[in-house]
């Protein structure tokens, strides 16, 4: 067997490298420690020459946003359903609505992270194409969140707005810099889409919006692949999105019915 470390040492460790700085945020990943790998990943951007990303890099500081905001978003809804089940006591309620205040002033922190390395950093460093397009979608994601609890939240008021207000540019943003630089079928373009539509259906209140921007880009992406005869495999990522889409616009077509 070999010789097991010395643990008193590893402190003492320089993590001067990219590399050295990557492997701890595969590891953390491994270990699904999202905050561990975004305090990596934020390392190298704000240590770095440029402040970019390789593909790597910003699909784990992606994933583990993702993590963190969707387990504190699944919890948050847990508890709201709860609390709106008959039954519960008057000081009951009140120590839910405790915790879910608890949830929510947590993802407005992770939410807020997310937003400023975007608006700091990554963007205004982003090469033109796929890259601006997924740093943009993701500011859009996050504002969307934002507006979503505060929107849920009592006297939210022009804070909500402001939000969802944020979320649209975004958004936008995103969207026209996809149709000029990203093909229909593009994974990234049709993530967005799709995320744009739902901000249309859970901000706005509008699945006549969200519907008509879903069906246009399923369309243009069903168009394209015909068009270029392009094989279930290139599309693998791509029909995985268009059957999101697909199922988001007959959920919403039938509330518009």
């Amino acid at each position: 067997m070999g010789k097991m470390p010395d643990m008193s040492s590893v402190k003492k460790i320089n993590v001067s490298s990219r590399l050295d700085n990557l492997l701890l945020a595969r590891v953390a990943d491994s270990a699904e420690r999202y905050q561990d790998v975004i305090s990596q990943i934020k390392t190298l951007v704000t240590n770095g020459e440029n402040g970019q990303l390789t593909a790597e890099e910003r699909n784990l500081l992606s994933i583990a946003y993702k993590n963190l905001t969707g387990t504190l978003r699944s919890s948050w809804r847990t508890i709201d359903t709860l609390e709106k089940k008959d039954g519960h006591s008057t000081r009951h309620v009140y120590l839910m609505q405790v915790e879910k205040e608890r949830i929510r002033e947590e993802l407005d922190k992770v939410c807020k992270d997310v937003v400023e390395l975007m608006e700091k950093h990554l963007i205004p460093a982003a090469n033109t194409g796929e890259e601006t397009v997924f740093y943009s979608k993701m500011m859009g994601d996050y504002y969307r969140y934002l507006a979503e609890f505060t929107k849920n939240k009592a006297g939210g008021g022009a804070k909500d707005q402001n939000y969802a207000t944020s979320s649209l540019d975004a958004y936008k943003s995103a969207y026209k810099h996809a149709l000029s630089y990203l093909d229909p079928t593009h994974p990234t373009r049709l993530g967005l889409a799709l995320n744009f539509a739902v901000y249309y259906h859970d901000i706005q209140d509008s699945p006549e919006r969200a519907c008509f921007l879903a069906k246009h880009a399923f369309d243009e992406a069903i168009n394209f692949a015909l068009e270029k005869q392009a094989s279930a495999q290139s599309m693998e990522d791509s029909l995985m999105i268009l059957q999101l889409l697909k199922d988001d616009m007959i959920l919403w077509s039938g509330e518009i019915q």
